[in-house]
């Protein structure tokens, strides 16, 4: 059924756009709740004259957030936390902490909601985050996940230990190179010796 839309739906359609969607969908939650409605000539002129009048709150709303996203885009935020033997931190960063970091170093006003974490972090290290302001203005801020005074010895000691083991890996696979060298010499060695006779 082709509807055009008074309001946007979240990953549907935006106002004022025409779509097929499912007779279902459109009879059973657009059309009753006023979402959407026919394709007529009424219709349209409605959802136009909603679409411009969307688009200007849109702008200036992006305005704003330009504003604010500027001073936050490339920024780097610190958060010691506590860590376990494993490397692993007790507990996670989350995008509340992030929001709360972000609000106290910058004196911007950052809601959680808008912090764009897929999961929470619990990993020592940086990460890229985006700060989703509105649907078109996106800063990039970079969280450094650090340990906290308590766990630093812990964490010293577990790279110490990551470094030898990558360092006997490395040993390891040049002995095995050098041992296939070896094993390919002495077969072209024996291959000449059966040829000589």
């Amino acid at each position: 059924m082709k509807v055009v839309f008074f309001e946007d739906v979240e990953g549907t359609a935006q106002v004022g756009e025409v779509k097929d969607v499912k007779n279902g969908f459109a009879r059973n939650f657009l059309l009753p709740r006023g979402i959407a409605g026919s394709t007529s000539r009424d219709n349209l002129q409605r959802a136009n004259s909603l679409a411009q009048k969307e688009a200007r709150r849109q702008e200036k709303l992006d305005a704003e957030a330009r504003g604010v996203s500027g001073k936050l885009d490339g920024y780097t935020i610190t958060i010691e936390a506590r860590v376990g033997e494993t490397g692993h931190l007790f507990g996670s960063v989350t995008n509340r902490d992030i929001a709360e970091q972000l609000t106290a170093k910058t004196g911007v006003e950052v809601d959680s909601k808008i912090v764009l974490l897929p999961e929470p972090i619990r990993e020592i290290g940086e990460r890229k985050v985006s700060v989703k302001f509105t649907r078109n203005v996106i800063a990039e801020v970079t969280v450094d996940v650090v340990p906290d005074e308590a766990s630093r010895p812990v964490v010293e000691k577990l790279l110490a230990e990551r470094a030898a083991q990558a360092e006997l890996e490395a040993k390891q696979l040049a002995a095995a190179a050098k041992a296939r060298e070896e094993a390919a010499a002495a077969e072209a060695a024996s291959a000449e010796a059966t040829e000589e006779e």
